[in-house]
């Protein structure tokens, strides 16, 4: 069943058509503006129809998602050795199997972004690095111990966090980069090393003001060895940023929060780490401490991302687009349009597109202009949105006209 036109349409055309004769001249323009269309129970909208700002709910952007490890054990089946204390507090030492063709020894990185449980942790691991490569004592020589790992979130989001929870001990220097055009290009996000300059060439202590908000710093506090495992890196993309009290009024920020992928890089293990030490293993050999080591590795049981779907206060959930191969999209709202509602639709342009923040929506708006020209033949009407004419045709069939004027 087609739509009936809008009560403005129809009463023109009633107009039109009950008129006693027909006009030899052009009818005048006629202005209204477009009636919002929306559910009462939209979120996007108040109790009163008025567009308010509405944003997706926070997630773990990572969960489920692939994740795309340069190295990773088991392929060909490698040996990983760890060091554990009995209850009497003697270190002794026990050596595994790493078979991605063995469920109970495989650490692939598909555990990085499954649902992560305390009492049951899956771990992924990279390939062991040759003992003389284990802890590196220059930045020249860590190139060889670069291990990356890259997650592609399938959309823009404003990412708040990252966190990372090693089965390993935590690396000396590794490094945080963010896609916001799905991979082509890559910008520092936060570094960590015990030798900032040296490493990274960034200094250690670096003061933030308005005008380097969007510098990735270096830090030195996760680079200490406090337990052997299970430690974990947060990193919150607006703690210090001058601006983040006023977020809604910094176009900075927004800009440095947005991202499509992720990407992790270790740089070298760190030198005062004791021998590997970790929950992980299955299938010990069981030898005794001192043994030669079969070198050392990165672990991580969890990789998360919190964040929401970009949307720029115009939607309240991103949704799979059907017409664009199920990718995800923001559902818009306001009159915007686009998969991050980063833009008016069409013929919603009477005012520039802007971001809702919490004081204003800033719904696009869009007036309709209207020119009614017709004969003793036909009806012509001229619209900022559409071109049609229609034949005119005695008043018993103004239900005609109703059905196949489509507003």
């Amino acid at each position: 069943m087609r739509r009936l036109p809008s009560l403005f349409y129809v009463c023109n055309l009633m107009s039109l058509l009950t008129n006693g004769s027909p006009l030899a001249s052009a009818a005048p323009a006629a202005s209204f503006l477009v009636a919002p269309q929306h559910r009462l129970s939209d979120p996007c909208y108040d109790d009163d129809s008025v567009p308010r700002r509405c944003i997706p709910d926070f997630v773990n952007a990572a969960f489920g998602k692939e994740v795309q490890a340069s190295s990773t054990c088991g392929d060909p089946a490698s040996r990983y050795c760890l060091t554990t204390t009995d209850r009497d507090g003697r270190i002794g030492r026990s050596c595994f199997i790493c078979d991605a063709t063995n469920p109970k020894r495989k650490h692939p990185s598909a555990y990085l972004t499954d649902l992560n449980n305390p009492n049951n942790l899956t771990c992924w691991m990279s390939e062991p690095l040759p003992p003389s490569q284990g802890v590196a004592s220059t930045a020249e020589a860590s190139q060889d111990m670069n291990v990356s790992l890259t997650l592609s979130l399938g959309k823009k989001y404003e990412i708040t966090y990252i966190s990372l929870q090693f089965c390993s001990a935590r690396p000396d220097s590794m490094a945080i980069y963010k896609s916001m055009d799905f991979g082509k290009t890559w910008t520092p996000f936060q570094f960590y090393s015990s030798q900032c300059r040296r490493v990274f060439d960034r200094a250690p202590r670096i003061v933030v003001t308005r005008a380097n908000e969007q510098e990735a710093l270096c830090t030195e506090a996760y680079s200490s060895v406090e337990s052997p495992s299970g430690a974990r890196v947060a990193f919150s993309t607006l703690e210090g940023r001058p601006s983040a009290h006023d977020f809604d009024n910094s176009p900075v920020l927004q800009d440095w929060q947005t991202a499509t992928d992720i990407r992790v890089v270790f740089n070298r293990l760190n030198a005062d780490a004791p021998p590997q030490q970790s929950a992980i293993g299955e299938g010990a050999t069981g030898e005794a401490a001192g043994a030669p080591a079969d070198g050392a590795f990165y672990s991580l049981s969890d990789f998360a991302v919190g964040g929401r779907c970009k949307c720029n206060g115009h939607a309240a959930q991103c949704i799979p687009d059907s017409v664009d191969g199920g990718r995800l999209s923001c559902d818009c709202k306001h009159n915007t349009d686009g998969r991050d509602c980063e833009r008016c639709k069409p013929f919603y342009y009477d005012r520039p597109w802007a971001r809702a923040t919490s004081q204003d929506a800033n719904e696009c708006i869009g007036t309709v202009k209207t020119l009614y020209i017709y004969s003793h033949t036909s009806l012509h009407i001229y619209s900022s949105s559409y071109l049609r004419t229609f034949y005119l045709f005695p008043r018993r069939h103004l239900s005609f006209y109703m059905s196949v004027l489509r507003v």
